[in-house]
């Protein structure tokens, strides 16, 4: 009697052979993969190493206790207070320089404020102007910025604004005695009209040195308007003067254009024709800072004659003729002095009675009249 086989052995009968290989082989892969492996020979010299050191109290440098890396981490975290010291002022300046950018030097943002740098100078005035500067913008002027709003904000300072054309003979007269009529003009016109002591009410003693003694009459009547000036003697036809007690020049700045020419005289020597204006911020003697601006405006006419023709002293010039016109001065008195006006009295005393003058006007010609005018602007 054979025996029944069990249900167990009867499914394992069933099993494919190939199916049976399969899976002994991923068998022994999973045992191989999962059984501990031994340590290569330099992973037990690393822990052997370690071992001695850990035992020896010495602990290898980590990122924690790497004395290199410690001593970058405090010179990161000094730079960051330095930054944090240095950055809060900085920001502050920069909001500041963001909410008015004038406190830069030189208005590097070109804003156009009057003292700005991208306010370019004029050039040197050649030849006669074709007509009067164009408006300017109605700023006020003030102790820091006196001539705010005047076309002479462009003109240059003082003495640089008298340019000296090239010297050159004048038929017999020699180019370096054309040169020296020149400079002796130039003399005149500062000493007379940018001499500190001059503009102050002083004796304009400079000017008066370069004028010929030998004309009486007109060294004459100079010397008495600046003794006992009068209506008839008046020495503001010649000098620009001020009352130190009443008025006071704002800075040591006076605007200066115009020009010079030459050509032949009639006392065998070089004439020379000067026209120029000078510009004046005045403020009260009395502390108000408020300012106000006179404007004069001279032409003179003078001659280094020649000394070998006529009777004369060496080095001075023969004072021809001159004429001024005065913007922005009272025209009723006579005590040799300039009054200018300012804005809150400008109604105050006698009304003008002439025409209405640009006193920036250089196109025009001066008229020597005796009406008491008015001017547009200063």
């Amino acid at each position: 009697m054979s025996d029944k086989p069990s249900d167990d052995q009867s499914s394992a009968s069933e099993i494919p052979d190939d199916v049976w290989e399969q899976f002994t082989r991923d068998t022994e892969r999973d045992i191989r993969a999962s059984a501990p492996k031994e340590p290569s020979a330099r992973a037990r010299m690393v822990t052997e190493r370690l071992r001695q050191q850990d035992a020896r109290g010495e602990t290898p440098p980590g990122w924690r206790t790497d004395s290199a890396r410690q001593e970058r981490n405090v010179r990161t975290a000094r730079r960051r207070k330095l930054w944090a010291v240095v950055g809060v002022p900085v920001a502050i300046a920069l909001a500041l320089v963001a909410l008015k950018p004038s406190l830069l030097p030189g208005d590097p943002f070109g804003t156009g404020e009057p003292q700005a740098a991208g306010i370019s100078p004029l050039p040197a005035e050649t030849s006669a102007p074709t007509a009067a500067p164009g408006a300017s913008d109605s700023e006020t002027p003030t102790l820091d910025e006196p001539f705010a709003g005047s076309p002479a904000l462009r003109w240059a300072d003082g003495e640089a604004g008298i340019v000296l054309p090239e010297a050159k003979a004048v038929g017999a007269v020699s180019e370096g005695r054309v040169e020296q009529a020149l400079k002796l003009t130039k003399k005149l016109l500062v000493g007379a009209n940018l001499d500190p002591g001059t503009v102050r009410g002083e004796r304009p003693e400079a000017a008066l040195s370069v004028l010929e003694p030998q004309q009486p009459e007109t060294v004459d009547d100079l010397e008495t308007a600046l003794r006992s000036p009068s209506e008839e003697h008046d020495p503001l036809t010649l000098f620009s003067r001020f009352d130190p007690d009443q008025v006071r020049l704002v800075g040591d700045v006076i605007k200066t254009r115009g020009r010079m020419t030459f050509g032949k005289g009639s006392h065998g020597g070089v004439a020379v024709h000067a026209d120029y204006t000078f510009v004046y911020p005045v403020m009260r003697a009395d502390g108000s800072t408020e300012v106000a601006r006179t404007i004069v405006r001279r032409a003179v006419d003078v001659e280094l004659p020649d000394p070998a023709r006529y009777r004369v002293t060496a080095g001075r010039l023969i004072l021809l003729k001159y004429d001024e016109e005065i913007g922005n001065s009272s025209c009723d008195v006579h005590d040799g002095y300039l009054h200018p006006a300012f804005p809150s009295s400008r109604d105050e005393g006698t009304r003008p009675t002439g025409p209405t003058t640009d006193p920036y006007d250089r196109s025009r010609s001066l008229d020597n009249g005796d009406a008491c005018g008015t001017v547009s602007r200063t």
